[in-house]
């Protein structure tokens, strides 16, 4: 298999740690998003919507967007897990994921910072206020689900890693850069500690990725 990607990429990120959780190696190739090469025809050939990641199997089918090939890893490859065994949580887990998925990095990633500066004239002052409010909105609910809830363990959910870590951390990864205070979300950051001591999510973290800069 082979993983298309880019060192900043939350979504890659994503990906990048189930992977090592689950102990699959991949052939790495990248994407650098801020140079436009994801809009090369040769990628678009095979990811149309001209974003990382893609996984592309030894069959040559390509899979796209992150939570598709998260579950695509589970399926395929279920240990250690990264849902829990009962419907209910699993719901939970899923549903804690999709806050930085869909509420949060599609609203403030590289795409949609480019527009509201280049269309409607915003400052890069007033683009980082915004990704930084949404950040912030998102947080807060997350941290408000699992702040006191019997299911939050060592992690979101227990005291194993599940999807909704793989998502979480990458996001506070993300915050960083919009300077977001950390201290507002102490279970949140708990959370991000613990799995930051996992040699998976280490390994995963974009400083540590072969195309990393600066």
């Amino acid at each position: 298999m082979k993983l298309i990607g880019y060192f900043r990429s939350s979504a890659a990120f994503r990906v990048r740690i189930a992977l090592n959780l689950k102990g699959i190696a991949v052939e790495h190739a990248f994407r650098h998003l801020r140079k436009g090469e994801q809009r090369a025809p040769d990628y678009a050939a095979i990811n149309p919507q001209k974003l990382v990641p893609a996984l592309v199997l030894d069959t040559g089918e390509v899979l796209t967007q992150s939570l598709a090939i998260l579950e695509y890893l589970e399926e395929t490859r279920p240990e250690p897990p990264l849902l829990p065994n009962d419907p209910v949580g699993r719901a939970r887990v899923r549903s804690l994921a999709l806050i930085p998925t869909a509420d949060i990095h599609p609203i403030q990633n590289l795409r949609v910072m480019a527009y509201l500066r280049q269309t409607y004239g915003q400052s890069e002052e007033a683009a980082f206020a915004w990704s930084r409010h949404w950040i912030e909105t998102g947080f807060e609910v997350y941290e408000a689900m699992v702040a006191n809830d019997r299911r939050t363990g060592a992690f979101s959910h227990g005291d194993r890693p599940t999807m909704a870590d793989l998502c979480l951390v990458p996001q506070i990864f993300n915050a960083g850069r919009f300077k977001v205070d950390m201290a507002r979300y102490p279970t949140l950051k708990r959370i991000f500690d613990n799995c930051m001591k996992q040699p998976a999510f280490e390994a995963a973290q974009p400083s540590k990725q072969p195309d990393a800069e600066p």
